[in-house]
């Protein structure tokens, strides 16, 4: 007979599923998978005070500047983080390389980033099953607000009170 402890032992992920999942996505890489340039360290760094400069001029030239609005750096900062991320976005969505392109490019005759992709693909399946797995505890409760609302037509008949919570159709 099985205890209470063996019942709430957590199922280990569905390795069939995960090796079928990432077998269709190694498929479709042909045309699927695309590698994508990022600028990265002192790049990002110039961008973003290229446009803090900008913005605190432009602003200046309006009539705001930290004497009339001490915490302006903050707005200027963050600005500067979204159009320095807009730039790059941009860019690197425009200078895609498809899998082949990467193979022919490193010499990868044995198709060694497929391999490598599947390995990595397949080990976050797993773990991302079993995260999901390890907080199935507090799914009630988070699934609670997804519910089906209670048919109000069957409630109890209204009894007189002020809150409207016991109103009938």
């Amino acid at each position: 007979m099985a205890n209470d402890k063996d019942i709430r032992r957590q199922p280990e992920p569905m390795s069939s599923q995960a090796d079928g999942v990432t077998g269709d996505l190694v498929r479709l890489m042909p045309s699927d998978l695309v590698f994508v340039m990022r600028f990265m360290g002192e790049s990002q760094h110039r961008l973003q005070s290229h446009f803090q400069d900008f913005i605190r001029a432009e602003l200046a030239a309006g009539g705001v500047t930290t004497e009339t609005h001490p915490m302006i750096h903050l707005f200027i900062e963050n600005h500067a983080i979204l159009l320095r991320d807009f730039v790059f976005s941009g860019v690197s969505l425009s200078r895609q390389f498809r899998v082949e392109e990467i193979e022919r490019l490193t010499g990868d005759t044995t198709s060694m980033i497929r391999v490598d992709i599947w390995d990595q693909l397949k080990s976050h399946i797993e773990t991302a099953e079993k995260q999901f797995q390890s907080q199935a505890g507090t799914l009630p409760k988070l699934l609670s607000a997804f519910e089906k609302p209670p048919d109000r037509r069957l409630g109890p008949k209204n009894d007189g009170g002020s809150d409207g919570a016991n109103y009938q159709a």
